[in-house]
């Protein structure tokens, strides 16, 4: 049994930050962090069935055609994540009445839409890609017991070496196989770096001395086998290290909007994460 310390419940039995009953959650779920834009993607749907929202954490489930789906923004951040996975898997799997997991435990089909820079020059602004590989550069798994494949574990010891001065080990997760074939099949595709924050952590400097003044340049000469960087941002790691964990299926889909490698960034960004948004709805 799980003590009310650990699955913590509001007074109308749904989930504590999420705010969600297990029947509120539809068995594909649409990620977003920023708040604003869970109703720029439920504007698609033919029916909203339910809205809910607490804090940074807004729901809404509805219908595209006769498929089910939940909208939800994390916020920013793999902290968010870690809330945000363990609180999906608790109202699918566990029984909250009587605080026990269930006896069959069922698996989610989970997709990110979010913004990203690009550190490659050959990935355009505008371009919407896919995330074969998150590798997580914060703290978040460091907490939780991970397995890796090989190819995951291959290319940890090469990022171990790669950036000597890092005083952590990075965590690799890659993306459902699945999801990838029915989403992305024709998207281009690579490693994203999920960084614990927005400028050091990604290689800016407005008034900062960084500890790694060439991080952008570091990323984008990184190779192991035919894995490269594409891509910048705060979440996809630990959305693949955590789906991974609890048996889940995750996809993560970048709208492309800064060019790290020459500064640039979008004239019109509200655009390209619309094109993002249709093409997910379109093949989910």
């Amino acid at each position: 049994m799980i003590n009310e310390s650990e699955l913590i419940l509001n007074a109308d039995g749904s989930i504590y930050h999420l705010n969600l009953l297990p029947e509120d959650l539809a068995n594909t779920i649409i990620t977003v962090g920023d708040p604003d834009r869970v109703a720029k993607v439920s504007k698609y749907f033919d029916r909203i069935e339910l809205r809910k929202g607490k804090r940074e954490f807004i729901s809404h489930t509805g219908y595209v055609g006769n498929k089910r789906l939940t909208v939800i923004s994390t916020g920013i951040g793999t902290d968010n994540i870690d809330i945000v996975f363990n609180e999906l898997d608790a109202l699918v799997n566990i029984d909250f009445q009587n605080r026990t997991l269930k006896s069959e435990l069922r698996s989610l089909d989970i997709v990110r839409i979010g913004t990203s820079g690009a550190v490659q020059q050959d990935i355009d602004m505008g371009s919407i890609l896919v995330s074969e590989y998150g590798v997580g550069f914060d703290a978040l798994m460091s907490y939780y017991e991970q397995a890796y494949d090989a190819d995951e574990l291959d290319i940890q010891a090469e990022l171990v070496s790669h950036f000597p001065r890092l005083a952590f080990r990075p965590y690799v997760a890659k993306a459902s196989d699945n999801l990838m074939e029915r989403i992305a099949f024709d998207l281009p595709k690579g490693m994203t770096w999920t960084a614990p924050g927005f400028y050091a952590p990604q290689g800016r400097s407005l008034r900062s001395e960084n500890t790694i003044p060439n991080l952008i340049e570091l990323i984008n000469s990184f190779r192991c086998k035919n894995n490269r960087f594409t891509n910048l941002e705060m979440e996809t790691a630990g959305i693949y290290a955590l789906a991974k964990m609890f048996g889940h299926q995750a996809l993560s889909i970048n709208a492309i909007l800064a060019s790290r490698v020459d500064g640039r960034f979008a004239a019109r960004p509200e655009s390209i994460v619309e094109e993002a948004i249709q093409l997910v709805l379109q093949r989910i």
